[in-house]
This record gives structure tokens, C-alpha cells and sequence, in this order.
């Protein structure tokens, strides 16, 4: 029944991030942590998330906006590489639970469209890259924070997607050295684990950036805030 059920949530993992930007790591970690604690499910879930954000930015790299990457990416790889060096000492629930707090007020704010007086500059935008990067790095979940921040930005659905995959690629692509080389004993016990999440999630990710297509870009920002509110509220439970 565990496996079977890695699979699904894997799926609806793959599909949601095609939507939404994020929720690979959020949904899978605390599934996969069942089984194999909590510090060695976010290693493990890193690798399906890879392979499934560059799956989704193959999808959309045209819709990148380079403007918005260059303020997130540089400082969402410090990030990411910082938090990651963290997580090899510690992974702290209080985090989660504080990070769980935090996209439930942001998803509120979304959801009754305060946010659309928001507006990050140069310096909010730089800080909401690294914080995303930071907790992508220590606690496996990047996505929801760097929506909130994406969200400020007047940009179509297409380009807030494949912008936030974009980021996402950077951040795993500095953490994830830095998990595999100080836990590689760990994590091939649990290699099964990474093959029952890795193909589910790409054919998620097909299936995700289908219905992408279908949301009306009126829609598009409050259906993602709806998203970040359900996660942080998912998260503080498991938390």
C-alpha cells in the first residue's frame, strides 16, 4: 500500500508543480519520510524533483523571463548551496512549522488578491530568491516561497512557470552535490525509492503542463495562491 501510494502522490506531484510551480518536494518529503526519516527523504525526493523540473523547463524555456532570473537565480543558488551545507547537520521541525506559517499567510494574502498591490524591487525580489533557495536547501521546499514572490510580478501564467522551473533547476543543481556526497551510503538503501518516485513524476509533469493550458489567465494568479495556502496548511499538519 506504501508503494502504491508514493506512486500516486508522486503523479499529483509532477502535475501540481506544471500548475503551480512547486510541490514536488512538498508533497513527496513527508510521504517518503515515512519511511526513511526525514533528513534522508530530502535527498531522496531531490532527485525526482530534478528530473521533473527540467522536464517542465524543456516544456517552457522559450516563456523564461531572463529579467526576473537574473534577479532570482544568482542569489537563489547562495541560497539553495547554504541551506544544503545546513541540512547536513540539522533538519528542525520548528523550520517547517515556521515555513508552513508563512505560506499560509501568503497564500491567503493571494487568494483575496492583496497581492496585487505587492510589488517586489530589486532588493525584495534578490531576498525572496535567497529564501526560497535557503529552505530548498534545508528542508527540501523552494517553491512555495519563490511563488509568493513570482506572483508580485505582472507576468503571464506560461512565463511564471517556466521562470520559477528555471530558478528551481539552479537551486537543485548546487544542493544536490552536497547531499549525495555526504550521505551517498544512506541513500542506496532506498534507491527503489527514487525509481517509484522519479517516472511518476515526469508523466505528472506531462499531464500538468496539459492542463496548464486550460486555466484562464484571469484565474491563473488566485489558483496558485489557493495552492500555497492548501500546502502550508498540509505542511503544518505533517509538521
Amino acid at each position: 500500500m506504501f508503494e502504491i501510494l508514493v506512486v500516486l502522490v508522486s503523479f499529483l506531484a509532477g502535475m501540481t508543480a506544471s500548475v503551480a510551480g512547486f510541490g514536488i518536494g512538498s508533497l513527496l518529503i513527508p510521504l517518503v519520510s515515512i519511511r526513511t526519516g526525514t533528513k534522508i527523504a530530502i535527498t531522496l525526493v531531490s532527485l525526482p524533483h530534478f528530473l521533473g523540473t527540467a522536464l517542465r523547463f524543456w516544456l517552457l524555456k522559450a516563456k523564461v523571463n531572463r529579467k526576473i532570473l537574473i534577479r532570482f537565480g544568482l542569489l537563489s543558488a547562495i541560497g539553495g548551496l547554504t541551506g544544503a551545507l545546513l541540512h547536513t547537520f540539522f533538519v528542525s521541525d520548528i523550520l517547517r512549522i515556521v515555513f508552513s506559517v508563512m505560506l499560509i499567510v501568503a497564500g491567503t494574502i493571494g487568494v483575496l488578491q492583496i497581492s496585487e498591490r505587492l510589488r517586489f524591487g530589486k532588493i525584495g525580489a534578490a531576498a525572496a530568491g535567497f529564501a526560497s533557495g535557503f529552505f530548498g536547501g534545508l528542508v527540501g521546499e523552494q517553491g512555495g516561497i519563490r511563488s509568493v514572490a513570482l506572483l508580485s510580478f505582472n507576468v503571464e501564467k506560461e512565463a511564471f512557470i517556466a521562470t520559477a522551473t528555471a530558478t528551481g533547476l539552479i537551486v537543485d543543481a548546487v544542493r544536490m552535490p552536497a547531499y549525495f556526497l555526504t550521505q551517498s551510503n544512506q541513500i542506496s538503501e532506498f534507491l527503489f525509492l527514487i525509481v517509484l518516485t522519479s517516472i511518476p513524476v515526469l508523466f505528472g509533469t506531462l499531464a500538468g503542463n496539459a492542463v496548464l493550458k486550460r486555466i484562464p489567465e484571469a484565474f491563473f494568479k488566485r489558483t496558485v495562491s489557493f495552492l500555497i495556502l492548501v500546502l502550508g496548511i498540509f505542511l503544518l499538519i505533517v509538521g
